[in-house]
């Protein structure tokens, strides 16, 4: 952490000095960091020993004296994933620094009157830090972005708590320093606006969760010596679970929830989120799963039971699909092919709402055409949980016929014809009884009239 009253470079330096100290440096609590400065002032606040780790009440204390009297605009930037490792990797701290993924957020840094770096946050919640600032400033936190806050008008007279939510790399569209740099310029831009506006705010960087956890054993309890095959324990979050007064009702489970509010911008994961499930509903025919983040956003999923008397048996459908934010709402109706026997779950490698969509947008909100729902891995059980804690089967969205088992089989068919045409025409083929010999007489045929 650096000192607030130190002169720009020096606090820059340490700023990087602290991250790469602490690149090496190994621990079993995950950390998340936290990047804080302001245009007015920040309180003093001692640097740490070299892998220190911030807890949580020390934040907390650290934010009552930052905030304790007057009004505050506070920005906080939430990334989706975000570690110490993301800084030394792609901030250019052993390179170009030309070629760094946070120019802008360094040079706010250099130009701040002070700011307090965190490397290592004691990270116990997605909502921990927002949480905390809601406390603090007594405000709920507005989502916006650099368009809808140029048009913003800023009542410094009371406390604000402004949101700027940034997604992290998923593997779908660009690579992590490309998305590092993308939310850079968000940053950028976000702060020009703040100052063309002349508004004094403190700006507060971090994540919702660490992008690398990494837990490591204590040195004595591994055995001495060398093995060519080691065990690697995945660290797999458990599903999300609605409990009734009968017990689990509805559980849901998705390796990545992504959203995107237009058709340019990149995916938010909230799947790296932890929802509060106020608003959830379940009974024998209706169930309806309600995911409130703190973000803002609200996701929603609205299911059916229903005796269907051609099949002789009940089977549930996902009807629709919600997305709410910053008031709008917008809605995608399930297809036909989301659906699955009632005491079963479904479950499917991709549900999108573009591009061979499963989620079809309800064209009668113009929000919709906009919205865009990718869910990876997604699985889902509104009723018929009788195990309590585990999905039953599950009925994938994938036919048994897939598109390579049909190229494989036409192939095939095809190869096949050739074969079997061939044979025919080497059977076909006839051999003379007699052979013209040019040495010999000459064969003649008789004619007759």
């Amino acid at each position: 952490m650096a000192g607030s009253r130190c002169p720009s470079r020096v606090r820059f330096s340490a700023f990087f000095a602290f991250f790469s100290a602490l690149f090496a440096a190994g621990s079993s609590t995950t950390q998340v960091p936290l990047l804080m400065w302001s245009s007015d002032g920040l309180p003093p606040l001692a640097s740490p020993a070299a892998g220190h780790i911030t807890s949580k009440d020390q934040l907390t204390a650290y934010l009552t004296s930052a905030f304790g009297s007057g009004p505050h605009t506070v920005l906080l930037f939430l990334q989706d994933k975000l570690s110490k490792d993301d800084f030394t990797v792609f901030g250019g701290v052993f390179g170009n620094k030309q070629d760094s993924a946070f120019q802008n957020l360094e040079a706010a840094l250099q130009s701040s009157s002070s700011s307090v770096t965190l490397p290592a946050l004691e990270w116990s919640g997605s909502s921990a830090v927002p949480a905390l600032l809601q406390e603090k400033l007594g405000v709920s936190p507005l989502l916006v972005d650099a368009d809808t806050l140029s048009h913003l008008s800023v009542n410094t007279s009371v406390s604000n708590l402004l949101l700027v939510t940034l997604p992290y790399c998923n593997d779908l569209h660009k690579s992590c320093k490309e998305v590092l740099r993308d939310n850079d310029e968000i940053i950028g831009k976000v702060l020009d606006v703040m100052k063309a506006k002349n508004v004094p705010y403190t700006a507060i960087y971090t994540g919702l969760q660490p992008s690398r956890v990494i837990s490591e054993t204590s040195v004595s309890n591994q055995a001495v010596g060398r093995s060519l095959l080691q065990e690697v324990t995945a660290d797999v979050k458990a599903p999300i679970m609605f409990n009734s007064t009968g017990g689990p009702c509805i559980m849901l489970w998705a390796q990545n929830l992504n959203v995107s509010l237009s058709r340019t911008s990149a995916f938010i994961d909230l799947a790296a989120q932890t929802p509060t499930l106020t608003g959830s509903i379940c009974n024998d025919s209706h169930s309806q799963l309600v995911l409130n983040y703190a973000s803002g956003f609200v996701l929603s999923f609205a299911m059916t039971r229903r005796l269907y008397p051609v099949s002789g048996r009940y089977w549930f459908t996902l009807d629709s699909v919600q997305l709410q934010s910053s008031g709008l709402t917008a809605s995608f109706i399930g297809s036909r092919n989301i659906y699955a026997p009632a005491e079963y779950s479904f479950h499917c490698q991709s549900v999108k709402s573009f591009q061979d969509a499963l989620l079809v947008p309800n064209n009668t909100n113009q929000n919709t055409t906009q919205w865009r729902l990718n869910f990876i891995d997604f699985q889902i059980q509104g009723f018929g949980l009788a195990n309590g804690t585990n999905f039953s089967y599950a009925n994938d969205c994938a036919g048994f016929f897939t598109a390579g088992i049909w190229m494989g089989l036409l192939t095939s068919l095809l190869m096949l014809f050739i074969f079997v045409y061939g044979l025919h025409m080497i059977m076909q083929l006839n051999t003379m009884d007699r052979f013209d010999d040019p040495k010999g007489p000459s064969i003649s045929v008789p004619q007759s009239e």
